[in-house]
């Protein structure tokens, strides 16, 4: 009988005003290495209609799962995470919030650096970056060529979605990993340290910009695979 430990299948969730196409190089990385990966799209529409999303990906799941989200899509698998298959939890510049609680106030709890562009809900109520401040508030480490295609390719999220409360935290009974982007002028990084120091989640931190993920892919998969092997164990 083989003593070979299968791999985790790791789940990529995007944040807001972002699609899964960001997770490309990540992707390839996982790939290079045996993991298993699945690529969420969120709509984008609301907490418990992304929560369906992610949770729809994790029942056709043959494995158990790592979630792993950037931004807004901390939210949403601190809420999804109490799913069965889900073993462990990776935090990329994330929203993390506890039981009661919902993104708005995390992100309103320190004023904004003067490059974030997070507008107001427009007259649908949607909430968009501005392009103008999309380079320096969202991804200041990318080329302005990349920058400006992903400031047009932008997903809008429900401005509602900020004030969702969640109604249990996964992180309170998964294992909780984490990267600190030092340089992200769209969710603070003090507010991600008080996070994430908050919930004793296991944090790294990476001289980036939000865009973390795209920006860093190696140190990102360096932090998955850690979370990914420690749960092997």
């Amino acid at each position: 009988m083989s003593t070979e430990i299968s791999k985790k299948n790791i789940i990529l969730v995007h944040g807001a005003f972002a699609d899964r196409s960001g997770w490309k190089a990540v992707y390839k990385l996982l790939k290079a290495q045996g993991y298993p990966v699945t690529i969420v799209q969120l709509p984008l529409t609301g907490l418990q209609d992304d929560v369906k999303a992610l949770s729809l990906a994790l029942d056709r799941s043959a494995a158990s799962s790592v979630l792993v989200a950037h931004s807004w899509g901390g939210t949403v698998i601190t809420e999804a995470g109490v799913h069965p298959k889900v073993d462990a939890l990776v935090y990329l510049a994330a929203f993390q919030p506890d039981t009661n609680e919902n993104t708005y106030q995390w992100f309103s709890s320190v004023e904004p650096a003067a490059e974030n562009g997070i507008l107001p809900p427009d007259d649908k109520g949607y909430v968009y970056y501005d392009k103008t401040k999309f380079h320096a508030g969202f991804c200041a480490d990318l080329d302005v060529e990349e920058a400006d295609f992903l400031a047009d390719a932008q997903q809008p999220l429900a401005g509602a979605a900020f004030e969702a409360i969640i109604t249990e935290a996964a992180w309170r009974t998964k294992p909780a990993f984490a990267v600190v982007a030092k340089n992200d002028n769209s969710l603070s990084p003090i507010i991600q340290r008080k996070m994430y120091e908050r919930s004793n989640t296991s944090f790294v931190e990476v001289e980036s910009s939000h865009a973390v993920y795209i920006s860093h892919p190696e140190d990102v998969v360096n932090r998955i695979i850690t979370a990914a092997e420690g749960i092997n164990n």
